[in-house]
């Protein structure tokens, strides 16, 4: 869309600044990730799944040395067992495994440092580590009774910013990613209310001016599972703890992606590989060869 074919369409918009937009016409939308989270979980439950919440401690893994192709010597290493704290326990329960999924989002990169990952000498894959963290991001839930109508899609401005409508009586939701500079401490949950004052709303006000008079009703904080490397996500086995598969690092995008991603890794496990679609570019074995699958749209 043009910038007239922008203010036509949605009038309350500001177009400065704006040399192209886009709009779906249809197959767009947007959903309660809370929602459809609690929705495949019980689904799988009534399958035969069943949930035990606890903290892995440690893994017992055995190992064997070999050669790579270039008379490198590499420790092989396969885990057999995996010790976890029950909630409300003093001890751990020892589980015995064939294979291990790291789905462990935010704190997916202390569960590979427990299986030795990232511990060999520097500049070796055995030195690498799985580049996942935690990020705080905050989300803002703001009353406007001037702002857009129902018609509003889920908006997302030139300055990182994104809102969309939430229910029917002018709410909204939204928030902005910080920058490099900005990142709060992920040591806790506390929301930064300044945050929105000083580097969100102004662009929210520039790009819809009827925001000028919203009032913020609430506001929560979670984590991402950041790549720090490319901020995209950590799909299959690892290279050297060859039972220990990743389903991780998606930045932002997890929910979006994981049908596909649960699908892909079931594939890797019962098949030995990808079937319906190769995601091999976002293995493990990219941060060691330094082969970016860079993603921008990371909000």
């Amino acid at each position: 869309m043009s910038p007239e074919q922008l203010r036509n369409k949605f009038p309350w918009i500001n177009t400065e600044g704006v040399a192209l937009a886009s709009y779906g016409m249809e197959d767009e939308g947007w959903f309660d990730p809370w929602s459809l989270l609690q929705g495949l979980r019980r689904k799988v439950q009534s399958m035969g799944v069943l949930f035990c919440q606890g903290e892995v401690t440690r893994f017992v893994s055995s190992s064997n040395r070999m050669e790579d192709a270039s008379g490198e010597e590499v420790i092989l290493k396969r885990i057999h067992e995996v010790h976890v704290k029950m909630d409300h326990s003093l001890e751990y329960q020892p589980v015995e495994c064939a294979i291990v999924i790291n789905t462990a989002g935010a704190w997916s990169g202390q569960i590979a440092e427990l299986a030795g990952i990232g511990k060999g000498p520097p500049g070796t894959l055995q030195g690498t580590r799985l580049p996942v963290e935690p990020r705080k991001r905050y989300v803002y839930i703001w009353h406007c009774p001037q702002g857009p109508g129902l018609e509003t899609p889920l908006v997302a401005d030139t300055s990182g910013a994104y809102f969309r409508r939430e229910g029917l009586g002018n709410n909204y939701l939204g928030s902005r990613s910080p920058t490099e500079e900005e990142e709060p401490d992920p040591g806790n949950l506390e929301v930064d209310h300044s945050f929105f004052q000083e580097k969100m709303w102004p662009h929210l006000a520039r790009r819809v001016p009827a925001f000028e008079t919203l009032e913020v009703r609430s506001a929560w904080a979670g984590y991402y599972d950041y790549n720090t490397f490319d901020q995209n996500g950590v799909v299959g086995p690892h290279p050297l703890v060859l039972n220990m598969y990743f389903a991780t690092g998606f930045s932002g995008h997890g929910l979006q992606q994981a049908p596909a991603v649960g699908r892909a890794v079931a594939e890797l496990v019962l098949k030995g590989s990808f079937q319906t679609i190769n995601l091999s570019p976002f293995s493990f074995s990219r941060f060691y060869l330094g082969e970016k699958v860079q993603e921008a749209s990371v909000s």
